[in-house]
C-alpha cells in the first residue's frame, strides 16, 4: 500500500524545466507562433504605387494629379511600377498609353525627347466600328490624286497603327459628319503621312482586329 502511494505522489510531481518533453512542447508552440505572425506579414506586404485617375494618353505631360494612390500586393514585380515612394520625377510624359485606373508601368513614363511616336490627326467620313477605341490598332491606306479625277490604287502607309484619341467633328461647311482619329506615328512613317495629306490624297482609316504590325 505505501509502495503504491510513493509510485502515485512521483507521478503527480511538477514537472522541471530540464524535462525534454516541456521543452519540445514550449518549441512547438513558439514555432506555431511565429509562423502565424510571419504568415499575417507576409499577407499585408502592400506598397503603395501609382494608378491613371483617366486615360492619359501618348505624348501627355504627367503629374501626380493625374494619378491615384492605390495598395497592391506586387512581391517580385514591385520594381515594374512607380510606387509612392519613389515618386514620380518632374516633367515625365506617357511613351505609353495608360488606361484609367491601371497602375503605371516604370517604362511607360519617360522624358519628351524619348518618344518614337507622334499623334498625327487624320479626318475621316466612314465610321469605324465600335472596337476601334484608344489604344486598338487600325490600318492606314491612302490614295493619291491620278491625273484625272480618280485615284490612284490603295497603298497601305501605315499598318497596326495604334490610336491615341478620337472626337467626332464636321466638315467646313457643316454639311456631314467627321471623326478626327488620331494615330501614333513614328517619325519614319511622318513624310510620307504629311506629304499625302498636303497633296490632298485620300485617307482611310481600317480597323485592325488582330493588332499586328505587319
Amino acid at each position: 500500500m505505501g509502495q503504491s502511494v510513493g509510485v502515485t505522489a512521483a507521478r503527480l510531481k511538477k514537472p522541471s524545466w530540464k524535462d525534454p518533453r516541456l521543452l519540445i512542447g514550449l518549441l512547438l508552440v513558439l514555432g506555431s507562433v511565429a509562423g502565424v505572425i510571419a504568415l499575417v506579414g507576409s499577407a499585408d506586404r502592400t506598397t503603395q504605387v501609382y494608378a491613371a485617375r483617366e486615360d492619359i494618353a501618348v505624348g501627355q505631360t504627367v503629374t501626380e494629379e493625374d494619378l491615384a494612390v492605390v495598395k497592391v500586393r506586387l512581391d517580385d514585380v514591385e520594381a515594374e511600377y512607380v510606387t509612392v515612394e519613389n515618386g514620380l520625377a518632374e516633367g515625365r510624359v506617357a511613351l505609353q498609353r495608360v488606361a484609367k485606373n491601371q497602375l503605371i508601368p516604370r517604362e511607360s513614363m519617360g522624358a519628351a525627347d524619348a518618344l518614337d511616336r507622334k499623334p498625327v490627326a487624320i479626318a475621316m467620313e466612314e465610321e469605324l466600328p465600335p472596337q476601334a477605341v484608344p489604344g486598338a490598332r487600325v490600318d492606314v491606306w491612302i490614295s493619291m490624286p491620278g491625273s484625272s479625277s480618280a485615284f490612284e490604287e490603295p497603298e497601305l502607309l501605315l499598318p497596326g497603327a495604334e490610336i491615341s484619341g478620337m472626337t467626332a467633328g464636321s466638315t467646313a461647311l457643316g454639311s456631314a459628319k467627321t471623326t478626327v482619329v488620331m494615330v501614333l506615328v513614328t517619325d519614319e512613317q511622318m513624310p510620307k503621312l504629311l506629304g499625302a495629306q498636303a497633296n490632298k490624297a485620300k485617307v482611310s482609316v481600317v480597323w485592325n482586329p488582330s493588332g499586328v504590325v505587319r
